[in-house]
């Protein structure tokens, strides 16, 4: 269960569960405060969130690198690229909305853990890979509700 406010939504955390030590790929959700960068959607599925955070539209080769030893590790990328990363134009529907997480970003820690963001949940909410995952209408529903202050915290 997540709570913002006065909300409170059902929510989906990392198969590994809340860590306080994250590392790459051990499934964890990391604990801590974590800052709301920005909100990136597919505007060919649905439309733009209404949110004080950053917004922009997920193109089909957006990509996010996932290589502890990349140059480029836990930064957005542009597809083809040459390391591990992650496709943010997934057919799934997982990343139809995703607010971007300061996870990891200054300083980023070899390994430390990349591509945590919130996004939308399967609809049984099986446990994701590290992310926070809330069904797509409450997503959207929390991101009305944020400004570019915005912080999410892990216990």
């Amino acid at each position: 269960m997540i709570e913002i406010g006065s909300m409170r939504m059902l929510c989906a955390l990392g198969r590994g569960g809340i860590r306080h030590r994250k590392w790459e790929g051990d499934g964890g959700t990391p604990a801590g405060q974590w800052r709301l960068v920005a909100v990136l959607y597919r505007a060919d599925r649905g439309r733009r969130p209404s949110t004080g955070l950053p917004v922009r539209a997920i193109r089909a080769n957006d990509g996010w690198c996932d290589a502890p030893g990349d140059r480029n590790y836990n930064r957005a990328v542009r597809l083809p690229y040459p390391a591990s990363h992650e496709e943010m134009a997934r057919e799934d529907g997982l990343y139809d909305i995703v607010v971007v997480l300061d996870h990891n970003t200054r300083p980023r820690r070899r390994g430390g853990g990349s591509a945590i963001f919130i996004h939308v949940a399967r609809p049984d909410y099986l446990p994701t890979e590290g992310c926070i995952a809330l069904k797509a209408a409450d997503l959207v529903r929390l991101l009305a509700n944020l400004g570019r202050r915005a912080w999410v915290v892990v216990p």
